[in-house]
């Protein structure tokens, strides 16, 4: 029973959560490093951190874990001790912060802090949100309706409000803020958002007017999300353009007199715009490449799929052994490139599953090349590895030569029984797999440097100069065949052996 948490303990945990929740958008609304600090008895610990987007945050790493101290949060300590807000300077030395200018010299920061209580009353940690000097002036000199909206929500923040907050995207720092009042009036417009609304055709000064004023759906999604008091975030099609409109209700807590429930008091909203229009566009554009891309693989697969069935045609009208051979062959390797295609024209991305290429050329030998009466089987073992289109395409064809070179020379016309095995090993930044049969082994003075098979030299000429990797040969109970290559970092096959 020692391990059990006692209700009040989970309760609080679950005001935390909530407060983390909301901490990344207080960070960009206040330009500010914010830290969320438990009591652990005598200690206080960052259990979460939030860092602004739009400016340079104060500290390096995230600092959870950490403990806060009367050294470098004093602002904090003393909100917990006396159970209200409190304000400090501090100075931290530019090792200490992100946008260090002089490495040494002492750089100030505005220390904020909010004391935590839980239900019964008790305080159980603070909110610490640190500024830069520079950004705290520049604050100082913002509206004063902007300010009082961050003030308040700040004081929302320790108790985790509003909900739905969990659902916004990220603030950007090309996004726009308008302030309203609780009767939907605009009090402040930031720069941004006079811009943005300049460009759908609004010219004239905003500040004052209403938001049914405008002949957008501002007016209903804000008094919507007022009336419900969550936030809200929706993505629109107006005048053009496409619009992220994120909506945060602002709610003053009244504390109220003994014997009387405490309430929040509705005092307007932020709304956050966010002119989406370009990326869509972009979207839009790249999915319609990726769909003629996936028609094109697909267009090819299926050519190639027909040349190999007229080369089939061909092979049965020839009249020797080695033509039919030859033609055989041609085919398989066809097929093996045509795989690469169709698993390109079904997917939404550039890099393949090897092993599934694989399998796939193992099962059109076992039905095409494969004699059943000579009971030879052919496995394939092996973690997936994923690999980029090109370096794919080579390895299918290397599957395919070494499988084929060992049906075709580890065992002789009358051989009844044997095992051909492809083994895959993923070697962190490369690459190996082997191809083993139990036929006969290599024959006296065989080298690679001396080579007659056709297939064998394809796969030294795609392994040394297409995959940048060694190949080698050895009898070990038969002949193991053994490639190993390189990885390309996923999305960096550009240039890949471009001519010098």
């Amino acid at each position: 029973m020692d391990n059990v948490v006692p209700p009040a303990a989970r309760r609080d945990d679950a005001a935390f959560e909530k407060i983390a929740r909301v901490i990344p958008l207080l960070a960009d609304l206040s330009r500010a490093d914010v830290l969320v600090g438990a009591t652990r008895g005598e200690r206080v610990e960052v259990i979460a951190h939030a860092k602004p987007h739009s400016v340079v945050p104060i500290h390096r790493e995230v600092l959870i874990g950490g403990q806060l101290t009367r050294e470098n949060a004093g602002a904090l300590v003393r909100a917990i001790a006396e159970r209200q807000p409190s304000r400090s300077q501090r100075a931290y030395t530019a090792s200490n912060l992100e946008d260090s200018t002089v490495e040494g010299l002492p750089a100030p920061v505005v220390q904020e802090a909010l004391p935590i209580e839980n239900e019964s009353g008790k305080i159980i940690g603070g909110i610490l949100i640190e500024t830069n000097l520079l950004e705290s002036e520049r604050l100082k000199r913002r509206s004063e309706v902007f300010q009082r909206a961050v003030r308040a929500f700040q004081q929302m923040a320790v108790r985790g409000e509003p909900a739905g907050i969990e659902t916004l995207t990220a603030f950007g720092e090309h996004d726009g803020v308008i302030v309203v009042d609780a009767e939907g009036v605009i009090r402040y417009m930031s720069g941004i958002a006079v811009n943005l609304y300049r460009n759908i055709g609004y010219g004239e000064q905003l500040v004052g007017k209403p938001l049914s004023y405008l002949e957008t759906q501002d007016d209903e999604l804000v008094s919507r999300a007022m009336k419900a008091r969550v936030a809200s975030q929706v993505e629109i099609e107006e005048r053009g353009r496409t619009w992220i409109k994120k909506i945060i209700p602002l709610l003053r807590f009244e504390r109220a007199p003994l014997f009387a429930a405490s309430r929040f008091h509705l005092t307007g909203a932020f709304l956050l715009l966010h002119d989406a229009t370009e990326a869509r566009q972009r979207q839009r554009e790249l999915l319609v490449k990726a769909t003629m891309i996936k028609e094109m693989h697909h267009r090819v697969k299926n050519d190639l799929q027909t040349v190999a069935s007229l080369l089939r045609m061909q092979t049965r009208r020839m009249q020797t052994t080695e033509a039919k051979s030859a033609l055989t062959e041609a085919v398989n390797r066809i097929l093996s490139i045509a795989v690469i295609h169709e698993f390109l024209s079904e997917q939404d991305t550039r890099v393949i599953n090897i092993r599934d290429v694989s399998q796939r050329i193992v099962q059109q030998m076992q039905m095409g090349v494969l004699d059943p009466a000579r009971h030879i089987a052919l496995k394939l073992a092996g973690p997936n590895i994923y690999l980029p289109a090109r370096q794919a395409t080579s390895c299918a064809l290397i599957v395919n030569e070494l499988l084929q070179n060992a049906l075709e020379h580890g065992y002789d016309a009358r051989a009844q029984g044997g095992t051909i095995s492809l083994t895959f090993e993923d070697c962190g930044d490369a690459v190996e797999l082997v191809v083993h049969d139990d036929g006969r082994a290599l024959p006296p003075g065989f080298s690679l440097d001396r080579l007659d098979s056709l297939g064998l030299k394809i796969v030294q000429m795609l392994v040394t100069q297409d995959l940048k990797g060694q190949f080698d040969m050895q009898s070990d109970d038969g002949v193991s065949a053994i490639v190993r290559f390189p990885k390309i970092p996923l999305g960096g096959e550009e240039g890949w052996n471009e001519p010098e």
